[in-house]
């Protein structure tokens, strides 16, 4: 700082002998060019030299103000660097105070805990001695070697540890039987709460309404013309005597029951009952019912939240609307059922989008009526053609347990079938035709030889057939079975299948005198 400042002294003096030296100079070229000048020239002459050493000399004073202020200010900054530095020299010397501090404890606790460990180490030594001394002692009184006494020890031990186990399996089986009970009751009732429905019983009719008799005649025109074409064009048979003011249309196929009834509504508002006129409202009629069916099987199936099905399983779930079981709607009981499955999938985190679809399909066979067969097998071959999925395609074939459930998803869907079908108010069933067809299935089973009792059971569904076992051998059993059920499969009529099975048993007494 201090050779600086003796530099910027130097460089503001030599600064005013270059001033003073240009004067000079100056000075002499206008006393050569003008040696006879004036008076009042060379008076100028020196105010100009007066006046420039006063300015040298106020640069001067002003370097030197300039400088004092530089040294004052770069005493001022080594002053607080100095300080800083006296600072920081204080705390670091706090901080190696500190870390000494905190090494001397580390030792201490490293000589305490090695201290420490010297005496556990004496300690487990003095053990094991006493150990060994008590083996020795033990042997002595037992006659018993080490390995003798161990294997007494262990089997002791594990007669124990089985009685224990057993007693607590005991307890346990007991304790899920009695929870399992609870937890299923209110699952099953939790599941029926979320799907009560208002819905009532429906019933079918196949009657249409006439407005007077005089009508009847029309619709079987001349020579029978207008019911000819009408009962060819929709494939129904039409009844004008057994009931008066009404006509009766019958139909195996409930569509074709429905679009007869709709067309000959209209024919009869309509007033023109001939051929031609018949064709065009039935084609018509047709058209309007397939648009309605694909619009019922779409809502379905979005109810349900089944999407990117194929057009024609929609087209055949919409056959749902005119079908009806036992008087219960199928639209109705496949929405109840598939809201009951979800909702068990659910409480037994099942796999929900089988069970759905299950719902959905397990009675779609009962809208095929282009082949023969079970509805059960009907619906297994439709959902194999459009390729939907093996494991929705086994709920449909288990729901009635014709084969054993492959899945919880399957038992899942043949309860939820069972829950909808059997509730109060679900179907409605004719009851002296219902108790003819159980007294015809257990005639059926008599009807064989060495048949001691019959009785038919699960409402229809199973027939149990008790055998006197001197006239029919363990060998007979599964041919009478067999017999049974196909005499039963060809002569009578029944929903769904019927569960044939055979019991023979043989009991011995005697008689201690």
């Amino acid at each position: 700082m201090d050779n600086m400042f003796l530099a910027l002294l130097v460089f503001i003096s030599s600064l005013g002998s270059a001033l003073l030296v240009q004067i000079m100079n100056r000075k002499k070229v206008l006393t050569s060019t003008s040696e006879k000048s004036e008076e009042p020239r060379a008076i100028s002459d020196d105010s100009a030299t007066l006046e420039a050493r006063a300015q040298a000399k106020e640069i001067i004073v002003e370097a030197k103000g300039a400088a004092l202020k530089i040294r004052t200010e770069a005493e001022d900054e080594v002053r607080r660097i100095k300080e800083n530095a006296l600072e920081l020299e204080k705390r670091l010397a706090v901080q190696k105070t500190q870390i000494e501090g905190k090494d001397r404890d580390i030792e201490n606790k490293l000589r305490t805990l090695k201290q420490a460990k010297e005496l556990l180490d004496k300690k487990q030594e003095d053990v094991e001695k006493f150990y060994s001394k008590q083996q020795e002692e033990l042997q002595k009184i037992s006659n018993l070697t080490k390995d003798e006494a161990k294997q007494m020890l262990l089997s002791t031990v594990d007669k124990e540890l089985a009685e224990e186990k057993g007693r607590r399996i005991r307890e346990m089986d007991e304790e899920i039987k009695k929870n399992s009970e609870t937890t299923a009751q209110e699952i099953l009732v939790s599941a029926m709460r979320f799907a009560a429905t208002d819905y009532i019983v429906e019933y079918t009719t196949s009657k249409v309404k006439l407005p007077d008799d005089d009508i009847k005649g029309r619709i079987i025109g001349k020579e029978g013309r207008n019911i000819r074409t009408f009962e060819e064009k929709t494939g129904v048979d039409l009844d004008l005597d057994s009931s008066p003011g009404d006509v009766i249309i019958s139909s195996f196929d409930p569509v074709r029951r429905e679009i007869a009834k709709v067309s000959l509504e209209k024919l009869i508002t309509d007033g023109r009952i001939q051929p031609a006129h018949i064709e065009e409202v039935v084609e018509k009629t047709k058209t309007e019912i397939e648009h309605l069916m694909y619009k019922e099987g779409d809502n379905l199936a979005h109810k349900i939240g089944a999407y990117n099905l194929p057009k024609d399983l929609i087209q055949m779930l919409g056959r749902f609307k005119y079908r009806f079981s036992y008087g219960q709607n199928m639209i109705e009981h496949t929405l109840e059922e598939t809201r009951l499955g979800v909702a068990i999938a659910h409480e037994l985190n099942a796999n929900v989008e089988i069970v759905r679809m299950g719902c959905l399909f397990h009675d779609i066979g009962k809208v095929v009526t282009d082949d023969e067969g079970t509805h059960i097998q009907l619906g297994v071959d439709l959902l194999r053609k459009y390729k939907i999925s093996d494991d929705v395609v086994n709920c449909v074939a288990e729901h009635h347990e014709d084969r054993p459930f492959s899945s919880i998803e399957s038992a899942i869907v043949n309860l939820s079938d069972h829950i909808s079908g059997a509730r109060p108010g679900a179907r409605s069933e004719d009851y002296e035709a219902y108790v003819q067809r159980l007294k015809d299935l257990e005639a059926a089973a008599l009807s064989f030889d060495g048949i001691d009792k019959a009785y038919a059971v699960s409402a229809g569904r199973e027939v149990r057939v008790f055998v006197s076992p001197e006239k029919v051998d363990d060998a007979s059993t599964a041919y009478l079975a067999r017999e049974i059920a196909k005499k039963i499969e060809l002569e009578q009529t029944y929903p769904g299948v019927v569960k044939v099975t055979v019991i023979r048993e043989t009991r011995v007494t005697e008689t201690a005198k």
